[in-house]
């Protein structure tokens, strides 16, 4: 069954390595410098230059539909023969987000609030970008239940940066 793996930048490198991912969404600020693994070919990897913000504000780049509609296409064009590999800086917010909606895009029929539940319980720390899951929303057209679902979930666990974990598609 293809997986999702998430983790945060700190671990891409061993992630990548260690579940065997061909496929590697980056989600982190523009001026931040990230390394793809030498694992993982240039054609798969989706970057996504954006703040880790929840309302636009002055000097940031704030998640958009456009971000959305990238995530959603490449995931849509993923084999799901390897796994994917998904990351932002902490592994909390941008990265479980992204993580959600594509989860959200591949299995259209899947209850949301079933996809927010087996967030959770891969990961307590799991906090989805609320921005990111309000564009999602509307270009998958959930009508409310994905920002209703991930908000059912609440916020994770405090911490500094969140665990690797894996999530199913189905």
């Amino acid at each position: 069954m293809p997986r999702i793996h998430v983790c945060p930048l700190s671990r891409v490198d061993e992630v990548a390595r260690r579940v065997g991912a061909a496929s590697l969404v980056t989600l982190i600020n523009p001026d931040f410098d990230v390394r793809r693994p030498s694992c993982i070919d240039a054609s798969r990897h989706l970057r996504l230059s954006l703040a880790d913000i929840d309302a636009p504000a002055e000097e940031h780049v704030a998640p958009g539909e456009d971000h959305v509609r990238d995530l959603v296409a490449f995931a849509r064009a993923w084999g799901r023969r390897e796994p994917m590999l998904i990351h932002c800086y902490a592994g909390v917010s941008r990265s479980t987000a992204a993580a959600l909606i594509v989860a959200a895009a591949l299995c259209p029929t899947r209850d949301e609030r079933e996809l927010a539940r087996d967030l959770r319980e891969a990961s307590p720390t799991a906090t989805p970008n609320s921005l990111l899951i309000r564009h999602a929303d509307a270009v998958l057209a959930r009508r409310g239940r994905l920002v209703a679902a991930a908000a059912s979930i609440g916020r994770g666990a405090d911490c500094c940066e969140g665990e690797p974990f894996a999530l199913e598609v189905a």
